[in-house]
């Protein structure tokens, strides 16, 4: 395994960014009822409408008709219905419900329906849909002081629109979008965890200045360019000659795989495994209120050279786009790890507001140091950087980005970029693969300002 390094992008804006390409696909779907959670509606003409509205920006990005059916009065519309499927779910007459729809159906059915109003900025969320286009892949945006979720995005995306009644036409758009081996009804931003690459190096460095491995991102790390995992004969070679004996600083921005294996192996699995559980991994619990999947980092059972490989993101180390934006946003906002939120309120019909318990969002605990965090984001500075990992075991190469900037109003947001399915012959980095997540990055950054 090996990674190659390309001259960073520079991104608009104070931007703290980590990118690499990386392997795996997983799915985890979410169909059905879910959980269900207090309930929304605001206006005073919410009884003279059919079902309750998830609210994007204050506008409904959902609605409702008339069917004249005595059991299933109203069939649910929506707007831009692939821009917020990822958010929304889907509602449908045949099929049930997934997401937003799901988790509120107590608020959104007819009867007293409510409103549900989410934490999504219009703007980031389509500049994030825009940028990723046809790549499979996802982008997460969130405000790194408050957790609140900016943009949430899935690609490919679906319609929930197309399968909301019961007709010929539902079932076929319901086959075809179940039955799409690019798995578009997938929520790959949330449910997805694959190998972090290079982006999993912050955890290894915070890890690495906490524990006193090393005083400043300036010291030498005393890594040969060529490094053997201890007990075994496989090799990693940084990608550059500056990676021999490269300080943090460097090797963060050169993508340096063996000084972050080297270091990883110093530190030991334990210490690193309390490390990345300190920036959430291991949290099966995790919801915004929709359920996340677990970001991972592997058990007491992994070798010592696997467990050496997790430094440069490898191995069996796990993380959703999600994760990996919560790290960007530990090293933005002092080393705080934020909760997620999704949700801001919802409305009853009669007028009440309440808050679901993750609304609150904020900090979730102390990922590393205020010290070690400043010294990360300075290290890392205002350039992002791209590494490769070609695909393996049948699994799909992919590209990292995390990173996070100033918005024109003065809010650290931090974002994860994931692109999938990228070619892995020689030379494809450079065209497409080790672009391909930084890209989209910019563009969303550029939403900010």
């Amino acid at each position: 395994m090996h990674t190659t390094t390309r001259e960073a992008l520079r991104v608009s804006g104070v931007l703290v960014a980590l990118a690499t390409v990386t392997s795996g696909c997983s799915q985890d779907t979410h169909t059905g009822t879910g959980d269900k959670s207090p309930t929304e509606h605001t206006s005073p003409s919410a009884s003279q409408r059919g079902l309750g509205d998830i609210l994007v920006g204050g506008k409904a990005v959902t609605g409702s008709q008339p069917t004249n059916l005595p059991k299933a009065p109203y069939q649910r519309t929506y707007t831009n219905g692939p821009l917020y499927a990822q958010i929304t779910g889907y509602r449908s007459m045949a099929y049930g419900r997934s997401g937003l729809e799901a988790l509120y159906d107590d608020s959104l059915s007819a009867g007293a329906p409510g409103d549900v109003a989410t934490t999504i900025e219009p703007a980031v969320q389509k500049a994030a849909f825009d940028a990723l286009g046809d790549q499979q892949g996802a982008a997460v945006a969130l405000d790194a002081e408050s957790g609140k979720l900016l943009a949430l995005v899935s690609t490919p995306s679906y319609d929930p629109a197309q399968f909301s009644g019961r007709g010929g036409k539902d079932s076929q758009a319901w086959k075809s979008a179940t039955g799409d081996s690019r798995s578009p009804m997938l929520n790959r931003a949330l449910k997805q965890a694959d190998a972090p690459g290079a982006t999993f190096s912050v955890v290894v460095a915070a890890a690495a200045l906490d524990q006193g491995l090393y005083t400043t991102v300036d010291d030498a790390t005393v890594s040969p360019l060529t490094y053997v995992l201890p007990l075994s004969t496989t090799r990693v070679t940084g990608a550059s000659s500056q990676c021999e004996n490269a300080s943090i600083r460097l090797a963060l921005r050169r993508s340096c795989a063996n000084v972050f294996t080297k270091m990883a192996a110093e530190l030991g699995q334990d210490r690193l495994r309390a490390a990345a559980q300190k920036f959430g991994f291991d949290d099966d619990t995790l919801k915004v209120p929709l359920t996340v999947a677990e970001s991972s980092y592997p058990g007491d059972s992994t070798t010592a050279p696997e467990a050496a490989l997790t430094g440069m993101g490898a191995g069996d180390v796990r993380a959703t786009p999600l994760e990996m934006a919560r790290v960007a946003a530990a090293v933005a906002n002092g080393g705080q790890l934020v909760s997620p939120q999704l949700v801001d309120r919802v409305t009853k019909a009669d007028g009440t507001t309440q808050r679901p318990e993750t609304a609150d969002g904020g900090s979730a605990g102390q990922a590393m140091s205020r010290g070690t965090a400043d010294a990360l984001r300075a290290a890392l500075g205002t350039d992002g950087q791209t590494g490769w990992v070609p695909s393996g075991d049948g699994d799909l190469a992919a590209s990292w980005f995390i990173g996070s900037a100033r918005s024109s109003d003065g809010r650290r947001v931090a974002v994860a970029v994931r692109v999938e399915d990228l070619p892995s012959t020689a030379g494809a980095e450079e065209s497409v693969g080790g672009r391909a997540a930084a890209e989209a990055a910019e563009k969303i950054l550029a939403s900010l300002s």
